[in-house]
């Protein structure tokens, strides 16, 4: 860890500097990034405006900052040989009062310099000290909580930093970076200690922040899809009392005995299979005190005859009262769930809206299937009407899937869904044979199509549709922005020997991701889209490709072959919107991209070098430029980019 140990640690004389020189969160609001999306509601809306559609062709680098992080050994484990690699740099920095919080993979917390990204502080969890998580994506994190409030017993204000890295709760100091001993226990909580089953630790994920209401911290958890056997993981939502760590109150996300909903998990399988997490980042109406949360889907992620049922809470979106963990409302978006639709395509947005001839307050959750889903945030009832229609039933033994599913009527979908031979590459009719070959004997069709044992090709796959990125709203004009993958994926399932998986069955993983001989996607493009559309009326305004896949347009096979300006790309990420007209997003790609927040027109781009998985964010320090940053690359590329006008203001 030479590397990383090799930053400079300059709490001392920087720790006077955060806690004296600060103007009040009031006095920055809007200059400010004070949470992950931008607000408490989720909407990643800025009102700066000094860059703007006239001089977005102006950014360029301001500065850059680099994790250092290299693959080391796990000396907890015993096994001396295994070696942990960071993963994706995923996170969205929180600025708050000219300093920059950001995690990076190995889930250090560093602050740094919102200006020129000095280190003033930086503390490691040292959680690579455990092994690579089980969770398919290695190490990865989104960003940090932070509390403002009195400290009673200096009576001073004092701001606290929510680290959660693994199964673990950190409360450190804003000022200092240093734990603060008299959380929990000596600084953490173990956040396995109330879930409604033993299990192991090892087991147990966290990528996305905590959400901070009042004088609670607020917490979900996920876990690998690939860990599948008797009691697994189970999701717990819980809120912690900010100062002294002690557990406030938490709902189980798989209902037990006696709860609403158990009664949907056939034979007690609630109390057997788990999953069901909030990973994904959640949102809060601060005003009201209700927490939005997209919850996923139930082990295993393909099979559900060991649950039969339509399986509460999983795949819905879930309202809670802050203060007490009450259930409020749920809508479920996904019955029984058979294709990894997890609702976890982002925290659900929250806005006021004028549709059917009112002013609803709303929260509208984009998801994998590429529906978005629009509430009044208060009853839950749908603001337009949702329809249960029939979907195919499932012929692999013991399964039953869900007879019906919920369909929107508006707004219209923003990704491409269910499959058939019209969406085959089509670039040269050699290539279309190809793709012809490659899904002979596969099952497609319609939208929730099973899993089957010849293998269903679904359309959105398992990235979505949206992801874990989400949208952004701007709450002036009631426009909602979604980045969508279109990237079928293979469920093909397959008799467990046990090893794997202790459900009956269990999917191929190894032939997921659908491609021809030559590695070209079967899909036709665009493989990446950004979509606005108009919550007032429930009309897409415009869609657009984002991004570009070099690895198609430099193909071989492609040689001489006319492409589209723009093939799109796949990924995971989501934009945000500003008052200057701009919507900036990467969508998975290598570049950080501009658009014309009206038309949909691509003014700016930058070549980050390497592909970014991140959500931009953007702020204004004390230097009065207005700054946008983004987290670029992976392992030792892992980087931090931000950007301000050349030439001044």
């Amino acid at each position: 860890m030479s590397a990383m140990r090799g930053i400079a640690w300059t709490c001392t004389l920087v720790s006077v500097a955060v806690s004296t020189a600060s103007p009040t969160l009031a006095q920055n609001a809007g200059r400010d990034w004070p949470v992950w999306g931008g607000d408490t509601g989720g909407t990643k809306y800025s009102t700066l405006a000094q860059i703007d559609r006239t001089n977005v062709s102006r950014l360029a680098v301001a500065w850059t900052w680099e994790t250092g992080e290299k693959p080391v050994p796990a000396p907890r484990l015993t096994n001396r040989e295994v070696r942990v690699q960071p993963g994706s740099f995923e996170v969205t920095p929180i600025v708050i009062n000219d300093t920059m919080y950001v995690v990076t993979p190995y889930n250090r917390v560093v602050a740094l310099g919102a200006r020129d990204g000095r280190v003033f502080w930086e503390y490691d969890p040292r959680a690579y000290d455990w092994g690579q998580p089980p969770n398919g994506t290695g190490y990865v994190h989104r960003g940090v909580a932070i509390w403002t409030g009195r400290d009673p017993e200096s009576g001073r204000d004092q701001r606290r930093i929510f680290l959660n890295t693994r199964w673990r709760l950190i409360a450190l100091d804003a000022a200092s970076g240093k734990v603060i001993p008299t959380f929990g226990h000596r600084g953490e909580i173990d956040l396995t200690e109330h879930l409604p089953w033993p299990t192991n630790r090892l087991h147990y994920t966290q990528t996305s922040p905590a959400v901070i209401y009042r004088d609670l911290v607020i917490i979900g958890n996920g876990v690998g899809d690939r860990l599948v056997y008797r009691n697994d993981p189970p999701g717990l939502m819980q809120a912690f009392d900010v100062r002294t760590g002690k557990l406030v109150w938490k709902f189980n996300l798989i209902p037990q005995d006696g709860e609403l909903g158990a009664e949907t998990w056939e034979g007690g399988s609630s109390r057997e299979w788990g999953h069901v997490n909030v990973w994904a980042p959640f949102t809060l109406d601060a005003q009201r005190g209700l927490l939005y949360l997209p919850v996923t889907t139930p082990s295993s992620d393909y099979y559900g005859g060991h649950r039969k049922g339509d399986n509460l809470f999983a795949e819905s979106l879930l309202c809670l009262d802050a203060a007490t963990g009450r259930r409020v409302w749920h809508f479920q978006l996904v019955r029984h769930g058979l294709w990894d639709y997890d609702g976890a395509a982002g925290p659900p947005a929250l806005l006021t809206m004028r549709a059917n001839g009112r002013t609803i307050d709303a929260v509208a959750a984009t998801a994998k299937t590429g529906f978005l889903y629009v509430f009044d945030r208060v009853t839950g009832a749908p603001v337009w009407p949702i329809e249960d229609r029939p979907v195919p039933p499932s012929d692999v033994p013991g399964e039953r899937a869900a007879r019906t599913q919920p369909f929107p009527t508006r707004p219209a979908p923003y990704a491409r869904q269910g499959f058939t031979e019209s969406d085959l590459i089509d670039f040269t009719p050699e290539l279309r044979a190809q793709a012809l070959e490659v899904i002979r004997g596969l099952r497609y069709g319609q939208l929730y199509t099973p899993p089957s044992l010849e293998g269903t090709i679904a359309l959105p796959g398992i990235l979505g549709g949206a992801n874990w990125g989400g949208p952004a709203v701007d709450p002036e004009t009631g426009v909602l922005y979604v980045k969508a993958s279109n990237q079928p994926a293979l469920h093909k399932l397959a008799r467990s020997d046990g090893t794997r998986s202790e459900a009956d069955y269990e999917v191929d993983r190894e032939r997921r991701n659908l491609a021809l001989p030559n590695g070209l996607p079967i899909l036709k493009p665009p493989y990446g889209t950004l979509t606005a559309v108009d919550l007032n009326t429930g009309e897409h305004r415009w869609q657009v490709p984002v991004g570009d896949s070099p690895e198609v347009r430099e193909h071989a096979a492609l040689r001489g072959v006319s492409l589209p300006a723009k093939l799109g790309a796949v990924g995971a990420t989501g934009p945000i919107v500003t008052r200057g007209g701009l919507v900036f997003v990467t969508g998975g790609s290598n570049s950080l991209h501009a658009f014309h927040s009206a038309t949909g027109e691509l003014l700016w781009e930058y070549d980050l070098g390497n592909r970014s998985n991140a959500n931009p964010m953007t702020y204004q320090a004390g230097d009065g430029r207005q700054y946008v940053a983004i987290a670029v690359g992976e392992g030792e590329t892992a980087k931090l980019v931000v950007f301000a006008l050349s030439g001044g203001r």
